[in-house]
């Protein structure tokens, strides 16, 4: 049976949204694959960006929505998909997608559930939703760790730490 363990956020603010990705990106190593997934307007790119800050980024992250990667340097290069515009999982490959989950880097893929098909079982997926109940800005973040590769992330995923 595949090991799948959860955690669950709420912010508040596009700072706090950055937080949580911080967060998460300061456990990320080589070879680690972040699908991130959710509507049109909920803060994918803003999560992306507290991983990449992690990583020692400086560069503000752009979703890559008409190149579909972006690559930058850190800690670990950083590979930041967005698939948003792909018909088919096919064309993935025609940009050698398989170099990037394999190679030296750390992958975040936004709307990976376009091409869920072609990713490998062991990811780290992360569900944005908004709630406006809670607030305009309100948002939901949802925190899947799947497969023993990461299987004490859950426990170290702590916010606010430096």
């Amino acid at each position: 049976m595949k090991e799948k363990m959860m955690k669950e956020f709420k912010t508040f603010s596009q700072e706090e949204t950055i937080e949580i990705g911080k967060a998460l990106g300061r456990l990320l190593n080589t070879g680690d694959i972040v699908c991130i997934n959710g509507d049109l307007g909920t803060g994918k790119t803003v999560f992306t960006n507290g991983i990449a800050k992690s990583l020692g980024i400086k560069e503000h992250i752009t979703s890559p929505t008409f190149t579909i990667v972006n690559e930058y340097s850190g800690r670990v290069p950083f590979y930041h998909f967005d698939v948003y515009r792909i018909s088919d999982s096919e064309e993935m490959f025609e940009i050698g997608f398989e170099e990037y989950l394999y190679g030296e880097g750390i992958v975040v893929i936004e709307w990976a559930d376009i091409i869920k098909d072609i990713l490998p079982e062991e990811v780290i997926q992360v569900t944005i939703k908004k709630n406006l109940d809670l607030g305009i800005d309100a948002r939901i973040i949802e925190i899947v760790f799947n497969g023993s590769k990461y299987r004490d992330y859950k426990s170290r995923l702590v916010v606010g730490d430096k």
